[in-house]
């Protein structure tokens, strides 16, 4: 059966040498093989329109050749680098048609689907993969017939994961890595779903795959969840620099692009990242964009964060002066705009996190490339030489696990947001929690849950007669994986309360219905501890080595509260039961937050703004400093 045809798009009339390439493809005097070079020409040059059009006008003349269904897939291999996506499904279709065991042209037409939304649809072209290959041999596979299916595997995987059918991902993760155990990806993300859903012991081996190779596998992002220990978060991180990120050689983009006369007046502050919407970072920041001083400073945006219409991306966009959309730009060139532009001073606010864009930065598109926020650890990333910081973050004994040198500021490491709109309070029974009862609460991902803190949480509910555990619903399979470990500690269901996520006014408002919220450890809190400390509630976390699992002690040193800081689980299980058995001490700390807390250090914001670029405004003019007097 014949498909229709995908549409061309041209611009402008055919020129003879396309004209007498096309003749030919017609006529049926250019071989396949032809076709191919002549295509790839084209495309080096530049011409991926004209190569489009070459592979059309070759099918069309070429109805009854053995080598059609080839040409089909290579023509929608352009059309989809085209982004041209409903055209380079018709053209899988078409080679499916005159070839359904074409596996790669079946795999390829998956992911024209998933560009253009097609979820299911995408799953089950290659679930037919998967199943074809299952059922086409008794013998072992061969390299390449194993490398197909396991393309289906795990691009299945990646996209359930994405619209969080994890239990699904996990599985097909597994089969995955039972078929070859040297996948490092797969590895990284079977570690990280597991924490996702609560599937705990995390670290649990999987056909061939060891203990170890889980271990040294696993994300920097998850790493922050599995493990204080600062060797660990460094080693992953190098890990996946060595692995993804380019080693730039040439001179830095700084250095090339803008001229000595250009870095004059005021010092050019950059912010880059993916996150500046309805995100923890975006939450975050608003205040820090808006209270630079435009005398001293220009501040620019460099972001691909998505555009979801609410009014705090308005916000953030409002306050900055410039706003570069990245989105769809290459790192390269992305890199060369912020060069171009002469900042001074580049802010990555994403890290290693998901949706990072690491290169740009191993460009140095700024003389002065800093890390904040986004990723409060090592990223080990070439192109990053400073981390803001304070000294209770950062202590001494952490900075030989760092490659970046600390910026520290005088007060907490953390901006936070002064104009946070907060909805009226509600009552406890609109969240099915008891009028009663002790309420501990943990807003925290659900990811950040560890085991052991976990089991730490039921001890502390077996010793706080009516005392319930107010969670996050993160998903389904995170809450029925806590209800059985609560069963086997001896922890009635009734006793976890599980809250839906709502929008951030809501989230903000319901802060006052819990008596005392749990940290998580090694993966502190951070715009949850500020955001409960702004609401009047008190956290109670358990500090170690690590800046993330630091940030929480130093939101609590800076508000006045430092008697809420543990150093071991022991003391804090005691702590946490100490207050619960006495929630007269719960309401003290709550009064204090609400007569003191707003006017505390740590909301200091303007102060902090000031702190921060006098920082940036000493290191730019130095950096200026030196580039003249390299000059004389």
């Amino acid at each position: 059966m014949d498909m229709p045809a995908p549409s061309i798009q041209s611009t402008s009339a055919p020129q003879p040498e396309l004209e007498s390439l096309l003749s030919q493809a017609r006529t049926g005097a250019m071989a396949l093989g032809d076709l191919m070079t002549k295509a790839s020409d084209l495309q080096t040059a530049g011409r991926a329109e004209w190569a489009i059009q070459l592979y059309q006008a070759w099918v069309e003349g070429n109805s009854s050749s053995p080598f059609l269904p080839v040409a089909c897939y290579n023509w929608g291999t352009l059309l989809g680098a085209e982004r041209r996506h409903n055209d380079a499904e018709q053209a899988y279709r078409r080679a499916l048609a005159l070839s359904p065991a074409f596996y790669q042209a079946r795999l390829n037409l998956g992911h024209q689907l998933e560009h253009t939304g097609r979820v299911e649809e995408a799953l089950a072209e290659w679930r037919t993969v998967d199943e074809a290959l299952a059922c086409a041999s008794s013998q072992p596979l061969s390299d390449e017939l194993l490398e197909l299916k396991l393309h289906a595997l795990n691009n299945s995987a990646r996209l359930l994961e994405t619209h969080k059918q994890f239990a699904q991902s996990q599985a097909l993760m597994r089969r995955s890595l039972e078929l070859n155990p040297r996948q490092s990806d797969v590895i990284q993300h079977y570690v990280h779903i597991r924490q996702k859903q609560c599937d705990w012991p995390v670290y649990q081996p999987v056909g061939q795959v060891t203990h170890n190779q889980l271990l040294v596998g696993t994300s920097l992002l998850a790493m922050l969840s599995a493990s204080d220990d600062p060797a660990l978060q460094l080693m992953v991180a190098q890990r996946f620099v060595h692995e993804k990120v380019l080693a730039y050689k040439d001179k830095p983009l700084h250095s090339q692009a803008v001229s000595r006369l250009a870095r004059q007046g005021r010092i050019k502050v950059g912010y880059l990242s993916g996150d500046l919407c309805m995100h923890a970072v975006g939450l975050l920041t608003p205040e820090l964009f808006e209270l630079h001083d435009r005398e001293r400073f220009e501040v620019f945006a460099f972001c691909w964060s998505r555009e979801d219409g609410t009014a705090q991306r308005a916000r953030i966009l409002k306050g900055m002066d410039h706003h570069v959309r990245l989105a769809g730009v290459d790192d390269f060139t992305a890199a060369r705009l912020i060069a171009q532009a002469g900042i001074d001073v580049l802010v990555d606010l994403q890290g290693l996190t998901s949706g990072a864009r690491p290169n740009i930065l191993a460009y140095r598109p700024a003389p002065i490339q800093v890390s904040y926020l986004g990723l409060p650890a090592t990223s080990a990333l070439p192109g990053v030489d400073w981390i803001i910081a304070d000294r209770f973050v950062m202590q001494p004994e952490y900075l030989p696990y760092c490659t970046e040198k600390p910026i520290y500021l005088d007060n907490c490491y953390q901006v936070s947001d002064r104009q946070r709109e907060v909805a009226p309070p509600p009552s406890r029974s609109t969240y099915n929690l008891p009028e009663s009862a002790f309420v501990f609460c943990s807003f925290n991902n659900n990811h950040k849950f560890s085991e052991e803190v976990f089991g730490s949480w039921m001890r502390i509910l077996k010793q706080v007669p009516n005392s319930v555990l107010w969670l996050l619903a993160d998903n389904e399979w995170s809450k029925a994986n806590m209800i059985q470990a609560a069963a086997a500690q001896g922890i009635a269901e009734d006793r976890l309360i599980f809250a839906p996520r709502v929008a951030p006014a809501e989230y903000l408002a319901r802060f006052a219905l819990a008596d005392l919220v749990l940290d998580t450890f090694p993966y502190n809190a951070g715009t949850t501890a500020s955001d409960c400390l702004w609401m009047g509630t008190p956290i109670l976390t358990r500090s170690g080595c690590t800046y993330i699992s630091r940030m929480a002690g130093s939101l609590l040193t800076n508000v006045g509260l430092p008697d809420l800081i543990t150093y071991s689980l022991a003391e804090y299980e005691q702590r946490a039961v100490q207050i619960g058995l006495n929630p007269a001490r719960a309401q003290s700390y709550k009064r204090y937050l609400t007569e003191h807390g707003r006017q505390s250090k740590l909301f200091d914001i303007p102060g902090l703004v000031r702190d921060l670029e006098s920082k940036f405004e000493k290191m730019a003019l130095d950096h200026r400093r030196a580039i003249v007097g390299s000059s004389d």
